[in-house]
């Protein structure tokens, strides 16, 4: 199983809500009618996100197929050029990137309705190779932001080895997903030992400096 993470913003002069209100109701139709999809969430922005301008991105969406060849298959289709011509109605196709990536799963827990969803965009240390970081973020970060009090799911997703063929480089080497339980337990996490511990590791893997992050609300389509 792969997951492609694709990341967007609105397009030039449209309202947050008709975004919010079209990705919502009127995509996913596009989206649905692609074959073999295996299941698809919406991740939009909370508001709280844009208090001080705007935000990463406006939303990520998840989509899941049982592999590349899948994914391949859609190439010419109908259904991908109606997928396309759809995304023009709301994105700005200059701010829409994705990854191909293999999810590792850190800590399975269930989030309730108050779980609060950060997604962080991770690029590794230059003098790192793709393999020596993904190591790293997984077993030896991933067992810190797991001890994080109040963390009740933590997903990380590894940009996959075949986005580094021929010497490419993806926007990103992968991205996390922490679900902490709500909005107090993560102003308690800010200030635990187990969260500095795990933001002192950062620098251990990955390139210093602001990270490109928002906060979202996870709507489960499919």
């Amino acid at each position: 199983m792969i997951k492609v993470m694709t990341w967007f913003s609105r397009k030039p002069g449209m309202s947050l809500d008709d975004f919010r209100r079209y990705w919502r109701e009127e995509h996913p139709k596009a989206v649905l009618a692609l074959p073999g999809l295996r299941a698809y969430n919406q991740n939009p922005t909370t508001d709280g996100g844009y208090a001080k301008g705007d935000p990463f991105c406006d939303g990520v969406a998840e989509t899941w197929w049982d592999d590349l060849d899948t994914l391949r298959a859609h190439r010419g289709t109908p259904e991908l050029d109606a997928l396309m011509a759809d995304e023009a109605e709301f994105i700005d196709p200059d701010r829409r990137q994705h990854l191909i990536v293999d999810e590792v799963v850190i800590l399975d827990g269930e989030p309730g309705p108050d779980a609060l969803k950060q997604i962080t965009w991770i690029n590794r240390r230059s003098d790192f190779t793709p393999e020596q970081a993904h190591a790293h973020w997984r077993d030896v970060h991933g067992p810190l932001g797991a001890a994080i009090p109040g963390m009740v799911r933590y997903v990380q997703n590894h940009t996959a080895a075949g986005q580094y063929d021929n010497g490419r480089e993806p926007p990103f080497d992968g991205a996390a997903m922490a679900y902490l339980k709500n909005l107090e337990a993560a102003r308690g996490a800010a200030r635990s030992d187990e969260m500095a511990a795990t933001l002192a590791d950062e620098s251990n893997f990955a390139t210093p400096g602001p990270p490109s992050w928002v906060i979202a609300t996870e709507i489960k389509i499919v």
